[in-house]
């Protein structure tokens, strides 16, 4: 996941907030719905980057939408929103989930293929990385055809890159 800077800082922060407060659980399940609804409704996303609206307006959009929310998380997005920043309020959710994630001792892995891997395949991969990591495994897998064949796989800031499509290019680029 690419990150923006103020994001990563923002997420840290909150991520201290919850922990202080005791209230990780229920300000990750903010962030989740917070997620959630600007996956459902695109318009969210226009909204919070759209400089024509004010801050006021977007605060109080913002404090209608997430009503059921617990206050710290109200406040905090609040606090986003005065201070600018509402444009990356998505990825400061998504970088609080990744940071507890971290911070539970879970590592995301994704496996992309030209198709859906066979269970066996799935496992024999899965075992491999899994001795290469500390933590447990939190696997998603994506279907990218223009891999023709073989998987890529991505954990944190490492990839392993055994698609085919990369062995065409590598040998075209040892050709011309």
């Amino acid at each position: 996941m690419k990150s923006n800077k103020s994001a990563v800082r923002y997420a840290k922060a909150l991520l201290e907030l919850a922990t202080e407060h005791n209230k990780i659980e229920q300000i990750e399940a903010d962030m989740l719905q917070l997620l959630q609804v600007a996956d459902e409704a695109h318009d969210f996303q226009v909204f919070l980057n759209s400089p024509l609206i004010n801050i006021d307006k977007k605060v109080a959009v913002i404090k209608q939408i997430f009503k059921d929310f617990s206050q710290s998380t109200i406040d905090f997005l609040t606090l986003v929103t005065n201070n600018g920043r509402e444009s990356v309020m998505l990825d400061i959710a998504k970088q609080f989930i990744a940071q507890l994630k971290a911070q539970r001792g879970i590592v995301p892995i994704t496996i992309i293929s030209a198709q859906k891997l066979e269970e066996g395949t799935k496992t024999a991969i899965l075992t491999k990385v899994s001795a290469a990591i500390s933590g447990t495994a939190d696997v998603t897998e994506e279907i990218d055809p223009t891999l023709i064949g073989g998987f890529i796989v991505r954990m944190g800031d490492h990839q392993i890159d055994a698609s085919v499509a990369s062995q065409l290019k590598r040998l075209k680029q040892q050709i011309v």
